[in-house]
């Protein structure tokens, strides 16, 4: 499982938004010095909001704004979603691209934008079938309120 910590921005009946950075991924990742993500959340300092169901652990009912919470998402759903999105263009394109060898440089050209262009067509709809699934979207791991701070004079 991948956690990730956020602040709750917005309370619904059976999820929060958690606005985040990926902050402790991206100190583990390789590839975190030329990662479009991480450059851009560090330098214009604007985080992601990601939308938290609740979970077995804690109920979407029990957090409040500004709670610290956990959020964790399955590292299979990063693998699936990542050959999918980038899978499935390339696996087209080269289909297309290779049936149309034959025709000429241009046309084999022609094939795999083809092919890429319906690739991502099919991400979009199985993106659609996929937004349903309860396993592929990040739950709620944890809560912590937030410290109070007293002031002594």
């Amino acid at each position: 499982m991948l956690r990730e910590t956020g602040r709750v921005v917005a309370v619904e009946s059976d999820a929060v938004w958690v606005e985040t950075i990926p902050s402790s991924l991206c100190g583990r990742c390789a590839a975190r010095a030329g990662c479009g993500q991480g450059v851009v959340s560090r330098a214009t300092g604007v985080r992601g909001l990601v939308r938290a169901l609740e979970s077995v652990d804690v109920a979407a009912s029990e957090c409040q704004l500004n709670d610290e919470v956990e959020i964790e998402l399955p590292e299979s759903a990063i693998l699936k979603g990542s050959a999918w999105v980038y899978g499935m263009p390339l696996v087209l394109g080269l289909l297309l691209s290779l049936s149309l060898e034959g025709a000429g440089e241009l046309a084999t050209v022609a094939g795999f934008g083809a092919g890429l262009g319906a690739g991502f067509m099919g991400v979009r709809l199985m993106h659609r079938h996929w937004a349903s699934r309860r396993e592929l979207e990040p739950l709620l791991a944890a809560r912590r309120r937030p410290e109070a701070v007293i002031v002594r004079s």
